[in-house]
């Protein structure tokens, strides 16, 4: 194999992996929002109690629904989940840099919408890359 072709194998593994870290990883996280046993979830918003409806347990609690849903639309449809959880981690780093705090978790919060930003990106070019077809980069 030539140095600029794309090994689809290697491609399909990458692609795997990040299928099922960002499949299985909003959903673990969704539960627990219920359980709490990562963390107290309620902390990461404290800042803005005064502004959201709800009480901040209540408001985790719909937060940790959501991305359940989310890792399930990445389980099914990989294409497009993978945008919708790059954008809600995009979304949470936005709140906990306009917290004024939590700055290290905004950072691995990016760095997440990114990866899952490349599954996307592959999962949108799946079908193109194939082991029948090599594909050279220019």
């Amino acid at each position: 194999m030539k140095a600029n072709e794309i090994n689809p194998t290697r491609v399909n593994t990458v692609r795997t992996i990040l299928y099922w870290t960002f499949g299985l990883l909003p959903i673990l996280a969704g539960l627990d929002k219920f359980f709490h046993v990562l963390t107290n979830w309620d902390k990461y918003i404290l800042a803005f109690q005064d502004v959201i409806p709800f009480a901040p347990h209540t408001f985790m609690m719909i937060v940790g629904i959501i991305e359940i849903i989310a890792g399930i639309i990445v389980f099914i449809i990989p294409r497009v989940g993978a945008f919708i959880v790059a954008a809600w981690l995009a979304c949470i780093a936005i709140v906990l840099v306009a917290g004024m705090n939590y700055y290290d978790i905004a950072v691995r919060d990016i760095v997440m919408a990114l990866s899952v930003f490349c599954l996307g990106e592959l999962s949108l070019r799946q079908k193109k890359i194939t082991r029948e077809t090599p594909v050279v980069t220019p």
